[in-house]
């Protein structure tokens, strides 16, 4: 065996030089959609609050949100987060949700994929049945259920902050389009829904219409966020924007299916997942037409066919608003461990986007 070969074999293991950031992370996914873990590395953030973290981090280290989310380290469609202290002590930890447009104010599959690495990491005292964890979001406290059977996590609930509908119905002219009717509601981050029989569109909700569905949705939020004036959330101004498009097949799809979600969130990204924030606004939807009520539970797949399922726990007045309690219900895993560096002189250190 030559020399070059047997250090390849005996000499595995990088020391990175004293002036390079060292940023360890789990990465995970929900149903196929990823969410990077910062456990390591990352610069303290100060504040008293999740959203004041959240401001903090996005004042002073924005280029490290792009550096683990954009190329060379993720792509165009990656999404992480970061653990902060809770609220208040009733709280047991809080969390940062990052993406390649900024920071997101709710994400379902994020808090799946993290109740279940709380589990996994022992960072409680797990117990068979559910594991109860209070999490604080940067919409409020969100409330979630990882079950454990014979010591193995084999799936988590959450109950979301008050969803509520803000109108249905509604339409808006869309460059390229047309008319397009679409519901808006608040399931922790605000979306425009798109109903697919309500409307006229040369596409589908398969894999094979992608770029379409990212170019539309785009447009389709904009089109939204432009003509509609009621994006307002009734207590934060920092909630108050539009965060996608969903667009609805209600068509069932396979037998226990009783839908279909595609989002196209942020900057272009598609939700792999059914999107845990998206089916809370369902759910608030679904309640305001008569379609769901207590006791009764549905179905959600997404593009890669993963399931969420859905549900309403209670109601109550939230502001001007009617508000829901959903519950949504899932299943993460672990798909790595990292340790990333940045070299203080790599030109693209700070990361790029192509997509």
């Amino acid at each position: 065996m030559n020399n070059t070969y047997q250090n390849i074999l005996n000499k595995t293991n990088f020391k990175p030089n004293s002036n390079w950031l060292q940023i360890k992370t789990i990465d995970m996914h929900t149903g196929g959609e990823p969410l990077r873990v910062i456990l390591d590395g990352f610069p303290e953030l100060k504040g008293n609050s999740v959203l004041e973290y959240r401001r903090y981090c996005q004042q002073n280290f924005d280029h490290l949100r792009t550096a683990l989310m954009f190329e060379p380290r993720g792509h165009a469609d990656m999404y992480g987060c970061i653990l902060t202290p809770p609220n208040d002590n009733e709280g047991d930890f809080g969390i940062i949700f990052l993406h390649n447009e900024g920071y997101s104010t709710m994400c379902g599959h994020a808090i799946i994929a993290i109740s279940t690495l709380a589990v996994e990491m022992n960072w409680i005292d797990v117990k068979e049945g559910n594991n109860i964890l209070k999490i604080d979001a940067p919409c409020g406290r969100i409330t979630s259920f990882t079950h454990v059977e014979n010591e193995k996590v084999t799936g988590v609930k959450f109950h979301c902050v008050p969803s509520f509908v803000v109108s249905l119905d509604n339409k808006v002219n869309v460059d390229g389009i047309g008319e397009v009717t679409y519901d808006l509601a608040y399931g922790g981050a605000f979306y425009a829904y798109v109903d697919m029989a309500k409307n006229n569109f040369d596409f589908d909700l398969k894999p094979e219409s992608y770029r379409s569905l990212i170019s539309k949705g785009m447009d389709i939020k904009h089109a939204v966020m432009k003509n509609d004036k009621e994006i307002t959330h009734p207590f934060e101004e920092d909630l108050s924007f539009l965060y996608g498009t969903i667009f609805i097949d209600n068509k069932q799809q396979e037998s226990g299916i009783d839908s279909r979600n595609v989002c196209i969130f942020a900057e272009g990204e598609v939700d792999r997942c059914p999107t845990g924030s998206g089916v809370s606004g369902r759910m608030a939807i679904h309640k305001a037409r008569n379609e769901i009520t207590y006791g009764e539970e549905m179905t959600i797949e997404s593009i890669t066919d993963s399931v969420f399922k859905g549900s309403i726990i209670s109601e109550e007045n939230y502001g001007p608003f009617k508000a829901v309690i959903p519950q949504v219900e899932g299943t993460a895993h672990i798909a790595g461990m990292h340790t990333f560096v940045i070299d203080p002189n790599d030109p693209m250190k700070n990361g790029f986007i192509l997509r």
